[in-house]
């Protein structure tokens, strides 16, 4: 090996331990950065020539880095609903401000960034389902945006009644009741209606009337077809509904224009009376009663107040939910996680967010909790893997082996000098 090939495995090592120290130096600069992953470095020796048993030609040291990605960091609890950990496998995916596409372990602050990154998921329509028909690659996902939630009000679609008609009833009896609808500017509407006991057996008229607000004064115009005809069966099940045209329809629809707020026309709203045969929307039974009525079990509508953005959630399978002032849950967005055949094949970026290689293998969005991503925890951030007392242990041991890489040369360096006397006297 010579002195040439002992200097130059000495120099190997003070670069391999050079190395070292750095992603050590690295490691703890990030001991308190949010989802940091530790990088440690590995060793293997480097040949110069053919060994034996005879003979070695050792050429020293040579040091690679290895990426910690998959470890776990500890979740701890979080004072934001919006800072969000993965506890499991798999990232977050992110854009920058230029839109392309990175991955990070932990999403910390809001879910709309104020840094370079913004947190991607699917939106949702108002029941709660992923818009975008692409559910397997990046390009169905959008920015995570609660901004554009922060008010909220949605006029009904459907009104359901569940109500019993009292079988006991005189013919030319009449009874009233009413059903509450939101127009579109969230503002809560009453529809009377009203109810009259035919001289036919088990049939009733029902006409829909003029809205009116909370004060009771008249709030728009009702139109298009407002009274209709309801049969009942001999055991007080839904038998039949008719229009005034005497069309078989399977609900009533209502129509108001002139709302005095100036909401939007309300067009087409379904007043749900249950189905043909079902005894769980509108009944005709008896009442039991010298003074029959109207007996009104629950009058619900999908339509909601007008609201401010009081909070956000995010549940364990990335459902991200704003809360109202007006008490209105809704559903806007879902976070999915990114997964990859090998994690710690990822090549890492500024930022703490990283890209995929060939090594890492390409991407898999799945739900939170599915296909073996991980569930997401709201409220909750991944701490640092770095360990502080092994990076110090290492520390030492780095200094130690660069210390008696520098002797090796200084030893060498003396040789040389006492060969050169030598040949010099």
């Amino acid at each position: 090996m010579g002195l040439l090939g002992a200097m130059n495995s000495a120099v190997s090592a003070l670069d391999a331990q050079s190395t070292q120290l750095s992603l050590i130096s690295n490691n703890l600069a990030n001991s308190s950065t949010t989802g940091y992953k530790t990088v440690s470095a590995s060793f293997s020796d480097v040949l110069s020539g053919l060994s034996t048993t005879s003979s070695y030609d050792g050429g020293g040291v040579t040091g690679t880095s290895n990426q910690g990605v998959t470890t776990q960091g500890t979740i701890a609890t979080a004072s934001s609903s919006t800072d969000l950990a993965i506890d499991g496998s798999g990232m977050f995916v992110v854009k920058d401000a230029g839109g392309s596409t990175y991955f990070t372990p932990d999403s910390s602050g809001n879910l709309v960034l104020n840094g370079t990154y913004t947190l991607q998921g699917w939106a949702l329509d108002t029941d709660g389902n992923i818009e975008s028909t692409d559910t397997t690659s990046v390009s169905g996902l959008t920015a995570v945006n609660v901004d554009r939630y922060a008010t909220s009000a949605e006029a009904s679609s459907t009104v359901t009644l569940q109500a019993n008609l009292p079988a006991d009833a005189t013919a030319g009896s009449t009874f009233t009741s009413s059903v509450s609808v939101y127009d579109s500017l969230g503002t809560s509407q009453t529809i009377p209606m009203t109810w009259t006991k035919s001289s036919t057996s088990n049939e009733w008229t029902v006409t829909l009337s003029n809205p009116t607000d909370s004060s009771g004064n008249q709030s728009g115009t009702i139109g298009g077809t407002s009274s209709y005809t309801v049969d009942f069966s001999s055991d007080g099940a839904l038998s039949s509904i008719t229009d005034s045209n005497g069309n078989t329809v399977t609900s009533p629809t209502i129509t108001v224009s002139n709302w005095d707020d100036g909401a939007s026309t309300s067009s087409g709203v379904t007043l749900d009376l249950g189905t043909s045969g079902s005894t769980t929307g509108l009944t005709q039974y008896s009442s039991g009663s010298t003074s029959p009525g109207i007996d009104v079990e629950s009058d619900t509508q999908d339509g909601y107040a007008y609201g401010k953005l009081d909070s956000v959630a995010v549940g364990t399978d990335g459902t991200v939910t704003a809360t109202y002032s007006s008490g209105q849950e809704l559903a806007i967005y879902k976070v999915p996680v990114a997964t990859f055949a090998d994690e710690d094949g990822l090549a890492a970026q500024s930022g703490n967010v990283y890209t995929a290689t060939q090594t890492s293998g390409s991407y898999s969005l799945a739900t939170a909790g599915t296909s073996g991503a991980g569930s997401i925890d709201g409220s909750s951030l991944e701490d640092s893997t770095v360990d502080t007392s092994t990076q110090f242990s290492l520390m030492i041991t780095a200094q130690q082996a660069y210390s008696a890489a520098s002797q090796v040369i200084s030893t060498a360096n003396s040789m040389y000098t006492t060969l050169l006397d030598a040949v010099r006297g």
